[in-house]
């Protein structure tokens, strides 16, 4: 067969016509004459295929159990949050990235325990409720939570400063629905540049920088699992995230509280900020 650039492409999307798994089948034929566009419009050049394979293969390199560079190439690049827009609620609380750092299991904890195990920062509690679309509460539902530290480093990011299981947790909900736990408020960061993502950015002149954020996945039976974020309302970079996750809805007052007796309540110095989220969670049957 004397194959041209157009019907190379025909020739590769018939290649897979005999795939059994029909959404398989459906991806990879739509893929294929995506790619081959792109390509053809860009005339993309040996040395910059070449390039391109080496960059990928970077990637992969520096994945390990505690990094996640294609995570952060997908992030970068806005696929991640194209994904969660697409798969996310459409009457629940809005998803965002889960993000490279949901690496290791958080520890479970209890109603109002302290994720923050090393201190440093400013001291905070965080409530929420998990709640159903009808407004009802959803008892004994999971709340896993992560965060970075108040200079901005996970904890398997800083393996020998920050014992594993600091900034996480994992809780369940009381008979209201509700959570609560302490900790400090995170601070906005820099996404690992150490690597092929990195460089990439750099190259093109992109900030790294993320906005304050906790983690959250919510998940409750016969609902759909959730993962989101709290976005810290006072925070840098709010409206240049480098992963493109911010959304309005997500984006939280952490208020200043200036009452000893409530500081005693909670067993955290005063003052202290104070944030709350409610986590709604569609029927496993919607979507």
């Amino acid at each position: 067969m004397d194959l041209t650039s157009e019907s190379t492409t025909a020739a590769v999307v018939d290649s897979f016509a005999a795939t059994p798994d029909p959404r398989l089948r459906e991806i990879l034929q739509e893929l294929v004459p995506h790619l081959h566009d792109f390509v053809r419009k860009v005339r993309l050049t040996l040395p910059e295929w070449q390039a391109a394979i080496e960059f990928l293969t970077a990637v992969g390199q520096k994945c390990d159990e505690n990094r996640q560079e294609f995570i952060l190439l997908s992030d970068v690049l806005g696929i991640s949050m194209l994904v969660e827009t697409l798969n996310g609620q459409s009457s629940g609380t809005e998803s965002t990235v889960l993000g490279p750092f949901h690496m290791v299991a958080s520890p479970e904890r209890e109603h109002g325990d302290s994720i923050a195990l090393v201190g440093g920062g400013t001291p905070c509690v965080v409530s929420g409720r998990v709640v159903g679309t009808d407004g009802a509460p959803l008892a004994g539902a999971t709340v896993d939570v992560w965060q970075c530290n108040a200079e901005g480093f996970y904890d398997v990011q800083q393996p020998d400063v920050q014992p594993p299981g600091n900034g996480r947790g994992l809780f369940r909900t009381d008979a209201e629905g509700r959570f609560r736990f302490r900790t400090v408020v995170p601070s906005h960061y820099p996404i690992p540049t150490d690597g092929p993502v990195g460089k990439m950015l750099l190259a093109t002149n992109r900030h790294p920088y993320r906005p304050a954020h906790i983690h959250f996945i919510a998940t409750a039976p016969g609902h759909r699992e959730l993962t989101t974020h709290i976005f810290v309302a006072d925070s840098p970079y709010l409206d240049s995230d480098a992963v493109f996750a911010v959304k309005k809805s997500l984006i939280a007052d952490f208020v200043e509280v200036d009452d000893p007796g409530q500081a005693r309540a909670h067993d955290v110095a005063n003052p202290f900020r104070a944030a709350s989220i409610e986590l709604v969670l569609e029927p496993a049957d919607v979507g």
